[in-house]
């Protein structure tokens, strides 16, 4: 399935079963770089391959980075809003870089073993309470960027994920309260080392989560209140245009809720930290024999609501280099 020596794009999908494009309602935020702009700029992704609105050329006094721009809570998103209903003029997607919707958050909070789909695969019980740890910062990357297969790994493999963008700072978090504190959710791929997991570094899993790139993010930020429905969406990831994972939200073992709640307890949320929710079955470590990702080429897919496309490159002794 995967040829050595060529480029490869990955794409994960996260859909919702019925959830068409209304621009009246979807909020969709990026970050994004242009040609013509200095620095990171804010944006609304009008969908449907329209374009990008520049927020900041809307409104010069917003903030240009998304963790800002959530802090100010209520107070940006209304302007964010006016921007949608404006309808203004849009940059095409070919003037337009896309970076992650949020870039060095204090936290990056991971869920293992969270969709109950996925503990059957492995022949495992449900857990009964969520089993958490990490990714560094400096894992994230854009939905388009490079992901570096490392010359550490030999067993890289694919996760595909919904992710939760906390929006609102705090701590000891009730589940009844825990969406008032969502800004919104994204896609991710949770890329993972299976050698480094599972054989090195004492079987702790956070080397093997957390190379550099590890974290492709986006685009798009999807507030909540675009979303009718988190624990329904379909959730998918393709390699080389063949589908390799397929399951559906309902299937998590812990909801939003329930995990803001539990990791509340040990830590303090802040505006733009981001919960990765877990996986579906369908990973490469599980199919017979083990399948792991290689450099090589497949279609690109540009459909669903929430989606990153990675491509894969090879980092060699040295340096790193595009293969292709």
């Amino acid at each position: 399935m995967l040829v050595s020596g060529r480029r490869r794009l990955l794409t994960a999908l996260l859909q919702a079963q019925k959830w068409p494009f209304q621009p009246s309602r979807d909020m969709r935020l990026v970050q994004f770089r242009a040609p013509h702009l200095v620095g990171p700029h804010l944006g609304l992704e009008t969908g449907n391959g329209g374009g990008v609105i520049n927020l900041n050329a809307f409104d010069p006094t917003l903030p240009k980075t998304m963790t800002q721009f959530l802090e100010q809570g209520e107070a940006t998103l209304s302007v964010a809003r006016r921007a949608l209903a404006a309808q203004l003029p849009v940059l095409p997607w070919s003037e337009v870089t896309f970076l992650a919707p949020v870039t060095w958050p204090d936290k990056v909070v991971c869920v293992g073993m969270n969709y109950v789909d996925h503990c059957k695969e492995q022949n495992v019980p449900v857990p009964k309470e969520p089993i958490i740890f990490s990714k560094f910062a400096s894992s994230i990357v854009g939905p388009y960027d490079e992901v570096v297969l490392p010359p550490q790994s030999q067993e890289v493999d694919w996760e595909v994920e919904l992710a939760v963008v906390i929006g609102k700072k705090g701590k000891h978090i009730k589940a009844t309260d825990a969406m008032a504190h969502v800004a919104g959710f994204t896609v991710a791929h949770d890329v993972s080392a299976r050698d480094w997991l599972t054989r090195r570094n004492g079987k702790q899993w956070l080397l093997g989560k957390t190379f550099d790139t590890f974290c492709p993010l986006g685009p798009a930020l999807v507030t909540k209140d675009s979303v009718a429905d988190p624990h329904n969406l379909k959730i998918c990831c393709r390699v080389n245009g063949e589908v390799v994972q397929s399951s559906n939200t309902n299937q998590m073992v812990f909801k939003t809720e329930d995990l803001i709640a539990w990791v509340s307890q040990f830590v303090t949320f802040y505006p733009g930290d981001v919960i990765l929710t877990g996986t579906p079955p369908g990973v490469g470590v599980f199919r017979k024999p083990p399948v792991f990702l290689k450099v090589s080429e497949g279609p690109d897919s540009t459909d669903g609501k929430l989606w990153v496309r990675t491509l894969w490159k090879e980092e060699r002794s040295e340096g790193s280099r595009s293969l292709g």
